[in-house]
């Protein structure tokens, strides 16, 4: 899959996932993919959640690389 069409992929994933962050008071915000990394941004009550590094690794990662083979990780940037 071209990097276009895997950008498209991982913001789609994460604009399915907003609500939930939201809902919860938190915000998630895609920033760029390279190298095989996405990174994003959560903000609002996830900034300084306890649960940043679950909901990041065991939630979004999760969910983006079952869908994208092409995604190694995510990583959130302050």
């Amino acid at each position: 899959m071209d990097n276009n069409k895997v950008e498209e992929k991982i913001k789609s994933i994460i604009d399915e996932l907003k609500p939930f962050l939201i809902s919860d008071g938190g915000a998630l915000e895609y920033i760029k993919f390279e190298d095989g990394i996405v990174y994003v941004k959560l903000g609002g009550a996830c900034q300084d959640c306890a649960f940043l590094d679950v909901t990041l690794k065991d939630g979004i990662e999760q969910m983006i690389m079952n869908e994208v083979p092409e995604v190694k990780e995510v990583r959130n940037v302050n």
